[in-house]
């Protein structure tokens, strides 16, 4: 019984799923034809007759993956009619963030216009949100994946239509209404553990932990679960645990590597097309005592074709810690073969169909700089990676822990303390001393580790030549059983140490570099085109909102609109609103000077700035404390600006409470200005951001 399968992935969480989807498709007797949604030549949607499966996850701020930009383009053809696709009996799974608006919206278009085609669901649409977890919805929703087919098949059988044989069962219902989710039964190829007197070498340690517990009800109670040991009742729970996934790479390392492949590795490593550019300048423009630090980057393009417009972004490709890396080389006793060659080869036995070795690892590499550029050793890993490791630990309690973490039963400690933690693999190894997972595991579970994508804080017509950037350096607090340990984030921290020997404080921002210009040279990557540039009609009114760094694209179309008045100063230019956030006036206020000079040359028309935790002034009205505040606080001419004189509003920044708060506010501002009520001034809002009038550059 064959159905088609498509996943379109951005960073490969969808084709990932989809692969495990594939995987159990062949222990329930399915045949899955995995493709990517990209490879249009591989399938044809026209003409296929048998159930089509899709796993679709969401990028940007709500738009579907770049593998799905064509699909989607072809499929929102208006020419084509609605019943183009009435054939079609089809199930989609959308991968999404509610910390975003426009939560699974990538799988929401596809499966609309999907609808909008005369296709029809065979089974529900399910919507996973990687802010709590995608396992809580992908792991019933693909256990309900297989009633739902045999259902479809069983339907087709007795219309008369084969695809491969299924009996039936006793009064089978013939119907042809999409099967839900929840009202399937939640089956999957398991494991099932249950401590008894057979398993006594890996329940003996548990057995007197319970025996210790049992002697004290004081004991019991004062008792705090953690990562490596469970508290009732999940420490006696019979367990549930998912199938170990089918191995598939075979691992060589061989005689150490000259500098001149290594190199040559590195290249053929990344993306194209890639640039190396030197770092010709670097400003901290917060204070000492501010709550975060920012810095400003330049890059020197002189040397590169490397070209950009005022709002797009770039990409930094960023090399892990060399402390976390050699920490996790010597916890695998591989500390002493850090150079040698790395060779991959697919196992002949396994049964993991279509297995390939990873494309991020070059072949000619070594083994440092595999964990080095290569893979994302910071990920906090999956429940499928936690299984992996179970069958490779040999202390009785560790292992049982790892199996409860990866359980059904231990699903919220695995949230708790794995997830929620932030706990990477490094961290795992040290709390499980006895788990000594070979080289070819961590190759199958490991992610790629990605480019980190910044907005371009700069115009080319300002800084010929030059591009400038900012960021925050991350810093945040990762638990392990013994000590939180302080971590600073991959890129920002990598960036922070390559810059710090030559950073200026931001009073110094303005003088000309003396001395010999420092040059340690990073690589980027462009991104590709987005909509968040200026109108193309000078004249329409613009409003930015962008809060902390998010004032970064903001001060690149300000830098190009001030040179295209210089330019054009008969040109007739439209208003410019910046409604900017930060915490403290004297601390963190960003780009203060170069902001006052745009409104004094009448580049900027009107900028709101507000501070989160400064003393709030004694005042009958306080000023507004955040940007959303400031927002309602002007919503009258915020109204005029978008609704009467058919202005813009870009959003940039925070997608966790800002991106939130700022589009909730909006739908107040048109609510209240329209006298409509709060659907309607969201379908406002829907048809601004349809029309390319309401942009968004956000990040969570």
């Amino acid at each position: 019984m064959r159905f088609l399968l498509l996943y379109a992935t951005q960073r490969g969480q969808a084709k990932a799923i989809a692969e495990e989807i594939r995987e159990q498709a062949v222990v329930r007797g399915f045949s899955a034809d995995l493709h990517c949604i990209s490879e249009s030549d591989k399938y044809d949607l026209k003409t296929e007759t048998a159930p089509l499966v899709v796993v679709v996850s969401t990028t940007g701020t709500g738009d579907p993956p770049d593998t799905a930009r064509k699909f989607v383009k072809e499929i929102r053809d208006k020419t084509l009619p609605s019943d183009f696709f009435a054939h079609l009996r089809y199930g989609l799974l959308g991968l999404g963030d509610s910390e975003y608006t426009y939560f699974c919206n990538g799988g929401k278009v596809i499966d609309k216009q999907l609808q909008k085609l005369g296709a029809r669901h065979f089974y529900d649409t399910g919507h996973a949100d990687d802010c709590v977890g995608l396992e809580l919805v992908v792991e019933p929703w693909i256990a309900g994946l297989w009633a739902a087919l045999e259902k479809h098949f069983r339907s087709r059988e007795g219309q008369g239509e084969t695809n491969g044989s299924l009996p039936r069962a006793p009064n089978a219902s013939l119907s042809t209404e999409a099967a839900k989710p929840e009202s399937l039964p939640i089956e999957s190829q398991v494991e099932l553990l249950r401590l008894d007197d057979s398993r006594r070498k890996d329940s003996e340690a548990l057995e007197q932990n319970e025996a210790n517990r049992g002697q004290s009800s004081t004991l019991t109670g004062d008792f705090e679960p953690s990562l490596i040991c469970s508290g009732p009742p999940l420490a006696q729970a019979s367990l549930t645990i998912p199938a170990l996934p089918p191995a598939y790479l075979q691992v060589h390392l061989q005689e150490p590597l000259g500098q001149e492949e290594e190199s040559q590795a590195f290249v053929t490593s990344v993306e194209q097309p890639v640039f190396q550019v030197p770092i010709s300048k670097a400003v901290q423009l917060t204070t000492s005592d501010a709550v975060k630090t920012t810095l400003l980057l330049e890059l020197d393009l002189s040397k590169t074709d490397f070209s950009y417009q005022p709002g797009d972004a770039f990409s930094v490709l960023c090399p892990n810690s060399d402390a976390e890396v050699q920490g996790l080389l010597h916890r695998l006793q591989l500390a002493g073969g850090r150079n040698h060659r790395v060779l991959l080869q697919v196992k002949a036995d396994t049964r993991k169909r279509g297995a390939a070795p990873p494309q991020h690892i070059p072949e000619k590499c070594s083994l440092q700089f595999m964990f080095t550029w290569c893979l994302d050793i910071r990920a906090v890993p999956r429940k499928a990676f936690v299984r992996a490791l179970v069958d490779h630990t040999s202390d009785g309690p560790e292992k049982r822990r790892l199996q409860e973490l990866c359980s059904k039963q231990g699903a919220a400690d695995y949230n708790h303390f794995i997830r929620d933690a932030r706990v990477c693999l490094l961290d795992l190894l040290l709390a499980f001393p006895s788990c000594q997972p070979p080289l070819d595991i961590l190759l199958e579970h490991l992610p790629k580790l990605q480019p980190r994508p910044y907005s371009c804080a700069s115009s080319s017509l300002c800084h010929p030549d030059k591009l400038h950037f900012i960021f925050n350096v991350v810093e945040f607090l990762s638990h392990t059983p013994e000590v939180a340990i302080l971590r600073k984030g991959v890129c920002t921290g990598w960036l922070t140490t390559l810059v710090a020997p030559f950073l200026q404080p931001n009073s110094q921002a303005s003088r000309a570099d003396s001395g010999k210009a420092p040059t340690p040279e990073i690589s980027i990557a462009p991104r590709a085109a987005s909509a968040f540039r200026l109108p193309d009609d000078p004249s329409a009114p613009v409003i930015m909102v962008g809060p902390g760094t998010g004032i970064a694209p903001f001060i690149g179309f300000l830098q190009h609109r001030e040179k295209l008045q210089e330019q054009q100063p008969d040109e007739n230019f439209g208003e410019m609103w910046l409604f900017f956030g930060c915490r403290h006036k004297e601390r963190d206020y960003l780009f203060r000077d170069e902001l006052r000079h745009f409104l004094e040359h009448g580049t900027l028309t009107h900028l709101k700035v507000s501070f989160s935790r400064d003393a709030r002034l004694r005042e009958e009205k306080a000023p507004p404390k955040y940007v959303q505040d400031s927002l309602q606080l002007h919503g009258q001419q915020v109204a005029k600006v978008l609704l009467r004189e058919h202005g813009y509003i870009y959003m940039c920044g925070d997608a966790k409470n800002m991106a939130k708060d700022v589009h909730n506010s909006l739908v107040e501002i048109i609510s209240k200005e329209l006298g409509v009520d709060k659907l309607e001034a969201m379908k406002t809002l829907a048809t601004l951001k349809e029309e390319k009038r309401y942009l968004q550059d956000i990040w969570s």
